[in-house]
């Protein structure tokens, strides 16, 4: 079989379901089938036309899946059957950025993320992976798709806003929304040993999600000012550290308005158009505070100590998978996750269909750990 099912991005609003050619991989390249991919909300700033990318692109960056050919190179560690997932960021591992640590940056700025960004990517029955030796890992025997389909992206992001921030011991930490990516922020700060975490989401049901997930205390930034709560809530002084995990110039700058002087606002957010710091808010920059951006950690090791973490029950994020979609019905789960209608989380397509998932949303598990 020469061809193969993938959504393409088109323009503007526009997304399609179309045959397209089945990738073969090059040397040290590999395809992997993927079995579960997901949406993210950077696939709807794509879809808005508020990221810019070309048209015909495959979009999709959090795959799973199992390896279907291997280019050269690459028999003597991976081989064909294989589970593996692969992060949203694949970094080449030899460029100067990659060998200073800044994996994210790969060849320049933003250059890791390829998937559905400048290459084809997930949402398809077929990936081709570039440097697979470097983005290939294992997935354990015992772990479902869902125990592992949020680590590519969402946890990886997620838990590095706390590790951004270098949230310590006994800190105080506010996360401005608890949407996957603040939700898995929350779980960072918990794993991180903070102190008092305070979650933050005008959405009743995510509120108290972040309280299953380790916040102590859960906002309604209606219902008050947020920024005088978190300061009688850290004995007048801010919180030591501040995520924003949403990327709108309100939530920036709440969140800046609530840290502490010293202290740390590690920015997850992706944003649109221009983002403004405010002159009172940073102490005339006089503040010693920390602004700090991430963008998801990828590569194989990064993946395998996330599925360390899940391997032993360490974190469960299964209770963000709320919906089931097949490849062909992912227009309609574009729909439904951009408008966050019908209490959707995450929703989870299924390119060799979904099965006994049926298309329903499903209560969630217990939170572990």
């Amino acid at each position: 079989m020469n061809t193969m099912r993938a959504v393409v991005f088109h323009g503007m609003n526009d997304i399609r379901v179309e045959d397209v050619a089945k990738p073969r991989p090059k040397a040290g390249e590999a395809v992997i089938r993927i079995t579960a991919t997901t949406i993210c909300g950077t696939d709807v700033h794509i879809v808005r036309g508020e990221y810019p990318v070309r048209k015909g692109l495959i979009l999709g960056h959090e795959p799973v899946g199992v390896i279907e050919e291997l280019g050269e190179g690459l028999e003597a560690e991976y081989a064909v059957g294989q589970r593996v997932i692969v992060g949203a960021i694949t970094p080449c591992g030899q460029c100067f950025y990659c060998l200073n640590g800044v994996h994210s940056q790969c060849h320049g700025a933003l250059g890791g993320w390829r998937f559905g960004n400048t290459i084809n990517g997930a949402w398809a029955e077929y990936l081709l992976v570039p440097d697979a030796r470097a983005n290939l890992a294992l997935v354990p025997d015992e772990l479902s798709d869902e125990q592992v389909l949020m680590l590519p992206d969402i946890a990886s992001t997620g838990i590095s806003g706390a590790e951004s921030g270098n949230v310590r011991v006994g800190d105080s930490v506010a996360i401005f929304a608890q949407g996957p990516i603040g939700l898995c922020a929350t779980v960072g700060a918990r794993l991180r040993g903070a102190g008092l975490i305070v979650a933050v989401d005008p959405v009743k049901e995510r509120r108290e999600m972040a309280l299953r997930f380790g916040a102590s205390i859960a906002i309604d930034p209606g219902a008050g000012d947020v920024v005088d709560s978190i300061k009688r809530l850290t004995e007048g002084r801010g919180a030591d550290v501040a995520i924003e995990a949403l990327g709108r110039q309100e939530t920036f700058e709440a969140a800046l308005r609530s840290v502490r002087p010293g202290g740390t606002l590690s920015s997850l957010g992706v944003y649109s158009g221009k983002l403004v710091a405010p002159y009172d808010a940073v102490y005339a920059g006089l503040g010693d505070q920390r602004i700090v951006t991430t963008l998801c950690p990828g590569g194989k090791e990064r993946m395998r100590r996330l599925l360390t973490m899940v391997q032993n029950d360490r974190v469960d994020l299964t209770p963000l998978l709320t919906h089931h979609f097949t490849l062909e019905q992912l227009p309609e789960a574009f729909d439904l996750f951009s408008r966050q209608a019908d209490g959707v989380m995450k929703v989870v397509i299924h390119p060799a269909g979904v099965g006994k998932h049926e298309n329903v949303r499903r209560e969630p598990a217990a939170m572990q750990g």
